[in-house]
């Protein structure tokens, strides 16, 4: 079966001299992988095209047990990014998320908008990584299934405090009147708490509009971070890797 779609490459691997296995986030079917013969070749037209953070339009020939990328175009290249080490590596994060997060085999169009719009403010600095990444984390779990309970504290019911405890584990808020062990709970301001309602409930074109503290900041990456961790129950080392950097 063959197939046109548009997609963000999010991991390449080398194949031989002149080959490569990718691993695409496409519109129409999620997360892929795929060969790309000749893609390595600097003389390939293919060459920028099936380059990491490319964004292009591909031609999938779907075989029994392997796919293949035959013609593809460039659509947006994240060139910016290469420029700087911390975005680099920021964005290659966002890049083990898609693949970690995102759906095989299904349409993936919200996904995909969601990585792309990331990398866009990212590159051009629209918004800073310490606000973009929260952004990511918590909608793509929450499009993965993964829908925390923030609505207000789970024994009193009370919305806000000035401080609410996150419980990542089971991603639900507790009061400081209500909460008794803290233990891998993450302590949130009021400010930081509707951030964090914010990244999970608000519509999609809104979702990097708010801003908020460094202190701000610091909690609710915490907040995500911790959730994802619980989640998808593994270690991100890209993450590791660009906390080492920053």
């Amino acid at each position: 079966m063959k197939y046109r779609t548009e997609g963000l490459i999010i991991k390449e691997q080398s194949i031989g001299e002149q080959d490569k296995l990718l691993h695409v986030l496409t519109k129409s079917h999620g997360v892929i992988k795929a060969f790309a013969r000749g893609a390595k070749s600097l003389k390939s037209q293919k060459y920028a095209a099936l380059s990491l953070l490319s964004y292009s339009r591909v031609t999938v020939h779907e075989g029994r047990d392997s796919c293949s990328i035959g013609d593809a175009q460039t659509i947006r290249i994240f060139s910016r990014l290469r420029q700087d080490v911390k975005k680099m590596c920021l964005a290659q994060y966002f890049c083990e998320l898609a693949l970690t997060a995102c759906p095989r085999g299904q349409n993936a169009e919200k996904h995909l908008s969601l990585v792309l719009n990331s990398l866009y403010l990212l590159s051009e600095d629209k918004r800073g990584g310490d606000l973009i990444k929260p952004c990511l984390e918590m909608r793509l779990a929450a499009l993965a299934g993964y829908m925390p309970n923030l609505l207000m504290c789970g024994s009193c019911g009370a919305y806000t405090a000035p401080v609410m405890w996150f419980y990542p584990q089971t991603g639900s808020l507790l009061c400081g009147d209500c909460a008794q062990a803290k233990s891998g709970a993450v302590a949130l301001s009021e400010a930081a708490l509707t951030a964090l309602r914010h990244t999970v409930y608000a519509d999609d074109d809104k979702l990097f509009s708010f801003a908020l503290s460094d202190e701000g900041l610091k909690m609710l990456n915490a907040a995500s971070e911790a959730y994802l961790k619980y989640r998808f129950e593994k270690e991100f080392k890209t993450l590791d890797f660009y906390k080492t950097i920053s």
